[in-house]
């Protein structure tokens, strides 16, 4: 489950809100865009966890009710279906397959300014990633169907949090002491996200869809 939990989080860390926006913000020229980084990753880190919290324990009360029927061959069947039914849905965000469509390709650029911007910024990232936070749900439903007590599952949540910030304080912390060398590979990078966002929501769902499959089929089929 740890391996599981952690690669959950490695996905999680290259989405828009934990990895895109940040490129943004380290390539902005203003004094200010370490405090700005600073308070927008702390704004996500802590939005994630809360709503964390509030999910294993509103699990956990579901769970106590509903124990055994979770537990059930029936419940992991659900949730191997869930886990190819995401797989499966990953293909409908192929960006090929929207320009064949005839449907605009969709970009986005985050307004920068002050802390209270940079708060704002944070919770509306969180806010409309909320609907597709694919891995951090999985991770939370299998942290919740294996009975982890309150001082196991705290800790663990906090980590899959800082493992989803991480990759952004490496850039930042590589920026400082090689910014000519980083930037124009940030530009790129920055450039890429813009032209393959939807191709990353594919590779989110899908990557999330095989670790939840992979997970119940691990009960149904090994044990």
């Amino acid at each position: 489950m740890l391996l599981t939990l952690a690669a959950l989080a490695v996905v999680d860390s290259a989405s828009f809100g934990t990895l895109g926006i940040p490129v943004y913000l380290l390539l902005s020229s203003e004094r200010s865009q370490l405090s700005r980084l600073m308070i927008y990753l702390g704004t996500v880190a802590v939005f994630y966890f809360l709503v964390g919290v509030a999910l294993m324990l509103g699990l956990s009360t579901l769970l106590e009710n509903f124990g055994d029927a979770l537990h059930s061959r029936t419940a992991y069947w659900v949730q191997l279906a869930l886990g190819v039914g995401l797989f499966a849905l990953s293909f409908r965000f192929d960006p090929k397959r929207r320009q064949k469509l005839g449907k605009p390709e969709r970009r986005f650029e985050p307004r920068l300014g002050g802390p209270r911007v940079m708060v704002l910024l944070g919770l509306t990232a969180g806010l409309l990633e909320v609907a597709t936070m694919v891995p951090y749900l999985a991770a939370i439903g299998m942290m919740t169907t294996s009975n982890l007590s309150v001082t196991q599952w705290v800790p663990l949540l906090a980590a899959y949090v800082a493992i989803m910030i991480m990759p952004s304080l490496a850039l930042l912390a590589l920026r400082t002491i090689a910014r000519s060398w980083l930037e124009p590979k940030l530009e790129r990078l920055r450039a890429w996200m813009n032209k393959h966002s939807a191709s990353a929501v594919s590779w989110t769902l899908g990557i999330a869809g095989f670790l939840v499959a992979r997970d119940a089929a691990f009960y149904l089929f090994s044990l």
